[in-house]
């Protein structure tokens, strides 16, 4: 006779419940103390000097590649750029140091004088190989080039203060960028990105930042509620479907630009941005406008797109103090329609996706910060110049 064998019956388990808040708390903690022990990892190794024994065996090693009236060129190259400043402008890579030498212009380093970097051309697909050892330099300037990715060597420039990488072929950014502690500006607009590394936030004397048109960035890392100096940020024509969490971090930020993205909605906290002052979310797929705008004291100037916008705070759109710019677009013929606070202006037919069109709309907002109210009708006009 076979006995039966009894299934246990399974017992429910009870799913605990969790504040979000108390777990965002939480969370928060963790990263500020992994930030913290990074920028103690990061000054130690400032602090070492085997990264500038490394650098220079680095150029003794180049330096017997080269032949004698090379290697004299070279060194009185690189003792004439540490008191002038370094322009690049070369045809060819073979030449890049003669003809730096040639032209670069006699601009000592005194007072607000930079020393700094420049490249320009779509002939450059990478960095002249004798950048690497100009780590005192203080601004790069690169437009306009095929180049793909940073140097390996960029964390050596510890006095880099401005990266300026506009309209490249940057795929991505090195992490090593987190070890710029002196950098205050960077612009890496219309690249190719996907991704911000976290490690950026560990720049935390950042005060201006400008990642627009890179349509593949969906997201930026939270590590970057660290940039708490930062008051200028860009992520406009990008694929952002949500404002990210780290920018309601950023304390002292007094303009953001999300325009141009996926955005349907706005956080109901955006007033934890005490400083704001412009706020630029046209071009997006808004409905309405929270409430919390008008708890901020500092905001001056908000443009919006008015086709999907439906509810707006009447403290917002009736504030004197507030320029509320609501933006309409609509095909007619070869024109399109445009109106400004209610009133309608006619301009040329809208361009692609690219920076002149956003190059005129800030200057145009330019000329609206100082006025009184908004103009009645404005239309857009190119002049050209026959010289």
């Amino acid at each position: 006779m076979m006995l039966e064998r009894k299934v246990p019956v399974p017992v429910p388990v009870p799913v605990p419940a969790y504040d979000v808040m108390a777990v965002r708390s939480v969370w928060e903690v963790r990263v500020s103390k992994h930030l913290l022990r990074q920028r103690k990892e990061q000054d130690r190794k400032e602090s070492s000097a085997l990264a500038r024994i490394e650098q220079q065996w680095q150029y003794f090693i180049y330096c017997k590649t080269l032949k004698t009236h090379e290697r004299n060129l070279l060194d009185t190259y690189l003792t004439r750029s540490t008191l002038h400043t370094l322009t690049e402008h070369p045809s060819n890579q073979e030449a890049d140091v003669q003809q730096a030498q040639c032209d670069s212009p006699d601009v000592s380093n005194h007072g607000d004088k930079k020393l700094l970097f420049q490249l320009h051309g779509d002939q450059w697909k990478d960095f002249p190989r004798e950048l690497q050892w100009m780590t005192y330099l203080q601004e790069w300037h690169v437009t306009d080039t095929k180049i793909q990715k940073l140097p390996d060597y960029l964390s050596c420039f510890t006095q880099l203060s401005v990266l300026e990488m506009p309209n490249n072929a940057l795929k991505e950014l090195p992490a090593a960028i987190g070890q710029l502690s002196a950098l205050r500006q960077l612009n890496v607009s219309y690249n190719r990105l996907s991704a911000i590394p976290a490690q950026l936030g560990l720049c935390d004397n950042l005060e201006r930042l400008e990642v627009c048109g890179n349509y593949n960035l969906c997201q930026l890392p939270f590590e970057l509620s660290g940039l708490k100096k930062l008051r200028h940020l860009d992520v406009s024509q990008n694929n952002l479907a949500s404002i990210p969490v780290c920018t309601l971090r950023m304390s002292s930020l007094q303009l953001l630009d999300l325009s141009d993205n996926m955005l349907t909605d706005l956080p109901q906290d955006m007033d934890r941005l005490q400083q704001l002052q412009t706020l630029f979310v046209h071009k997006n797929h808004l409905t309405y406008l929270p409430q919390c705008l008008t708890n901020i004291p500092t905001l001056s100037m908000v443009v919006v797109s008015g086709q999907d916008l439906s509810c707006v705070p009447t403290q917002l759109c009736s504030n004197p103090a507030i320029k509320f710019i609501r933006l309409y677009d609509s095909a007619v013929g070869d024109r399109k329609l445009t109106q400004v606070s209610g009133r309608t202006r006619t301009r040329t037919e809208e361009p692609s996706r690219d920076s002149s069109q956003k190059e005129f709309l800030e200057v145009y907002v330019d000329t609206l910060k100082d006025r009184e109210d908004v103009p009645y009708a404005t239309t857009k006009v190119s002049i050209s110049c026959l010289l």
